[in-house]
């Protein structure tokens, strides 16, 4: 009995012994927080995916401080910029990604884009036109198709839009932007046809919706069409709708539908209130 309580003594002391050890010269005993170990949980995916934005940024610019060579931390630092708002620092964010040796063409997309948010428009030009024809994406022709409206290319623009929803399962956006592209040009069935269309996509898009009112309204088309809305959104598609009516002449019928808003709306609909008190204002002074 007692050989026994001494070979499990000092095998606790063995194992106690291998446990105060350091391996490799390391300290067992120190948590390895280093950005390396915490990529193994998805850290930074969630970081980018579903962490507040300003918490991610936050998380990023400390990473990228500590690992300054590590293209993907940058390019997440520019991406939570982007999510952030703070789009002039995201596209000296982006530039630095760039910059770096391991740079994609996808890089050079999302860059184009960070300039276009803050009116860079040549500089955005400059950055697609430096990717070559072969990379072929949705982001890219939905861009492509931006500048194009910018520069009043109207063949280009709808080229690159065709292609642009094409490429993707949820061309909502791009259908909208598009329709809105038609919608400047005069083009107001186009228009109507494309916002529509968006809408079949995502019908929760009410600035689809919104712009679909202006389109029908431009074209003395005064009636709701039948799809998807609330109570709230449907009040105030009736005030865009009587405010296109006002300005195409329509003052009556204009004045109508605002009222129509102002009763539709299920709280105090200021902004109607005070459109239709002008109105009357205007018509009473006349």
């Amino acid at each position: 009995m007692r050989k026994h309580t001494v070979i499990t003594l000092a095998l606790a002391s063995t194992v106690a012994l291998s446990a105060c050890q350091k391996p490799f010269g390391g300290d067992v005993r120190r948590a390895d927080t280093s950005v390396n170990a915490i990529d193994g949980t998805g850290l930074s995916d969630i970081m980018l995916n579903a962490a507040d934005p300003a918490e991610a940024v936050s998380y990023f610019s400390r990473s990228v401080g500590e690992n300054p060579d590590r293209i993907d931390l940058r390019r997440g630092l520019a991406q939570s910029l982007i999510r952030a708002g703070e789009n002039d620092a995201a596209v000296a964010a982006w530039k630095a990604v760039v910059g770096h040796k391991d740079a994609t063409n996808d890089d050079r997309v999302d860059y184009a884009d960070a300039l276009i948010r803050t009116g860079e428009w040549d500089q955005a030009e400059a950055q697609l036109d430096s990717v070559p024809p072969t990379h072929e994406t949705y982001k890219r022709y939905r861009l492509e198709a931006m500048i194009a409206d910018s520069n009043q290319e109207w063949k280009n623009a709808d080229s690159f839009y065709q292609t642009a929803v094409g490429l993707t399962t949820r061309p909502s956006g791009v259908l909208n932007n598009w329709g809105y592209s038609r919608l400047t040009r005069g083009e107001y069935k186009e228009a109507e046809k494309l916002f529509a269309q968006a809408i079949t996509y995502d019908p929760s898009m009410f600035t689809a919706k919104n712009n679909l009112i202006l389109a029908r309204g431009a074209q003395g088309k005064y009636d709701l069409p039948v799809m998807e809305m609330s109570q709230t959104e449907r009040a105030q598609l009736l005030y865009t709708l009587g405010l296109a009516a006002v300005k195409a002449g329509d003052v009556a019928i204009g004045k109508g539908l605002i009222k129509d808003a102002i009763d539709t709306h299920p709280q105090h609909f200021e902004a109607a209130v005070r459109s239709l008190r002008a109105l009357e204002a205007n018509v009473t002074n006349g």
